[in-house]
């Protein structure tokens, strides 16, 4: 992984999945025996315990750094198993807390599709700081002292000498989601640029601060998400977003972290904006909703300057494809990535699908491998 970073490219294709934790959602009985309550218990030897099976039976070569209880926290809460249910009590508050074992897909008790529609829009720079408070006082080294780390440093000793430990963090403007839906994101983008503005500005200051959060405690690698942008005017995109993204990966840089910048969308006709940002790896969907994202087209736009994750079909050949077609399509990727100095790291274009087995994961994890031992 360090060396796909590089300027002088890997000798050996590294492979990855995006999103493992939604992998993992989906998945779980097949990943691990340990009950799905388990992901909740305030126990590192337990949460340890189930993350190795499921490190062992993906077989990729990055993995998110957690966060975790806090030492008080791990004092005071404890999980019972009751003939009703699964429940986290507080003894500090006497609070009994019922915990939902997740839905596989993400969706709702009722099936529905989920979206913020905030019942009245933040329409002032007031109203946005209290819909994003920003602490006065930060020291980045906080979560260790309060044991929130102590997750994180237990999979780094046992496994940061070989993967690649990783963070997330949403690019500011599409933080912009959460704060005002989909609907009036874009309405403001239109017609209150200012207020978005205010937005991304606090945003950044809270993504930064997660940066420095991740790069405390072993984070080598930050995943910056992004969405929806490429339903905005290129005008728009290069004013509300890219320079807030290249203030983004110029402090990953800082710190001695590598950036992945994760465009989810149609890159067309905003090409040059996406590799202005600086980001030291470019990774972007697979061919759907209408666009096409081929790897080669995007390995000679990028000619060298960045890394290039690929971007396999999660539906079309990694659910449903050949081992064949499978295999095919990993070895053209990976030869277009050599085309790029070797600068590349074999990914999906998107997470793996509830309908994809677990041994279909490990099969494309040990074919990147295989085909890309240099």
């Amino acid at each position: 992984m360090e060396a796909a970073f590089s300027p002088e490219g890997t000798p050996e294709i590294p492979a990855v999945i995006c999103y493992e934790g939604i992998y993992i959602r989906d998945h779980w009985a097949q990943l691990t025996i340990a009950p799905w309550w388990h992901q909740y218990v305030p126990n590192v030897d337990l949460q340890m315990a189930w993350r190795r099976e499921v490190i062992a039976k993906i077989g990729q070569d990055w993995f998110v750094l957690p966060d975790f209880y806090s030492l008080e926290e791990r004092e005071n809460l404890s999980i019972e198993v009751r003939p009703e249910g699964v429940f986290r009590l507080d003894r500090r508050t006497d609070v009994v807390e019922r915990l939902a074992e997740p839905r596989i897909g993400g969706w709702t008790a009722l099936g529905g599709v989920e979206s913020i529609r905030p019942k009245k829009l933040a329409m002032t720079p007031e109203e946005i700081a209290e819909l994003m408070p920003i602490p006065a006082e930060f020291d980045p080294g906080h979560k260790t002292l309060n044991g929130q780390n102590d997750l994180a440093f237990a999979l780094l000793r046992e496994y940061g000498d070989y993967l690649f430990p990783i963070r997330h963090v949403s690019s500011p403007l599409w933080s912009c989601y959460s704060l005002w839906g989909f609907e009036g994101m874009m309405h403001l983008i239109a017609t209150r640029p200012d207020l978005i503005i205010c937005a991304c500005e606090r945003a950044l200051t809270l993504a930064v601060r997660a940066v420095q959060e991740a790069a405390f405690c072993g984070a080598a690698g930050i995943w910056i998400e992004e969405c929806l942008t490429d339903m905005i005017s290129p005008e728009a995109f290069a004013k509300l977003n890219v320079p807030f993204v290249r203030r983004l990966v110029e402090e990953i840089r800082s710190l001695g972290l590598k950036s992945v910048y994760y465009y989810c969308g149609n890159p067309a006709g905003r090409w040059e904006q996406l590799l202005s940002v600086g980001a030291d790896a470019l990774s972007l969907e697979e061919s759907k909703k209408g666009f096409t994202i081929d790897i080669e087209d995007v390995v000679e736009r990028v000619n060298g300057r960045l890394t290039v994750l690929g971007n396999l079909d999660a539906i079309r050949l990694l659910e449903k494809g050949s081992e064949a077609e499978l295999r095919a399509e990993i070895a053209r990727q990976i030869a277009a990535g050599r085309r790029n100095g070797s600068r590349f790291i074999m990914s999906l274009g998107s997470p793996v699908t509830p309908g994809t087995t677990v041994e279909r994961v490990r099969l494309y994890c040990d074919l990147v491998h295989e085909l890309g031992a240099g």
